[in-house]
C-alpha cells in the first residue's frame, strides 16, 4: 500500500472531561495517514483518481471543531471512521495531539493514534 500523508491539521476544539475545556476550548492537532494505491493517480495525473488533501484537511478541521466528545480517543475514532466513508482508501492511521492538556506535570504532547481498515 501507499501512503498520503498530512501532519499537523490544527484547529481549537471543545473535548476534555472538564467543564472548563469544553467552555473554553483548547488547540489540537491531527495527522493522517491514507493506505492506498496512488498508482492510477500517478498514470493519468488526475486529483480525481486520488485523495484530495485539501478536502481531507477540511474534514478533520469540522470534526475537531465540531461535536465536543469527552476523550481524544473518541476523537479519533469519529475522523477515522469520517474518512473511511468519505475517501477511497484501503486503511487509515489518525492521531490527536492535545498539546495543553490539563495535566499537573511538565509535559510536551499528549496523543492518542489509531489504525482502522474496511471490513
Amino acid at each position: 500500500m501507499d501512503r498520503i500523508t498530512l501532519s499537523g491539521i490544527k484547529a481549537v476544539g471543545y473535548h476534555g472531561v472538564f467543564e472548563h475545556e469544553r467552555r473554553n476550548g483548547q488547540p489540537f492537532m491531527v495527522d493522517v495517514v491514507l493506505h492506498t494505491d496512488i498508482r492510477a493517480a500517478a498514470a493519468s495525473d488526475d486529483i480525481e483518481e486520488t485523495s484530495n488533501y485539501g478536502e481531507l484537511a477540511e474534514q478533520v478541521k469540522s470534526i475537531i471543531t465540531g461535536e465536543p466528545c469527552n476523550l481524544i480517543e473518541t476523537l479519533a475514532e469519529r475522523i477515522a471512521s469520517s474518512i473511511l466513508a468519505s475517501f477511497d482508501v484501503a486503511a487509515v492511521d489518525v492521531t490527536v495531539h492535545k498539546p495543553k492538556a490539563p495535566i499537573e506535570v511538565p509535559f510536551g504532547d499528549v496523543s492518542v493514534s489509531i489504525s482502522r481498515g474496511r471490513a
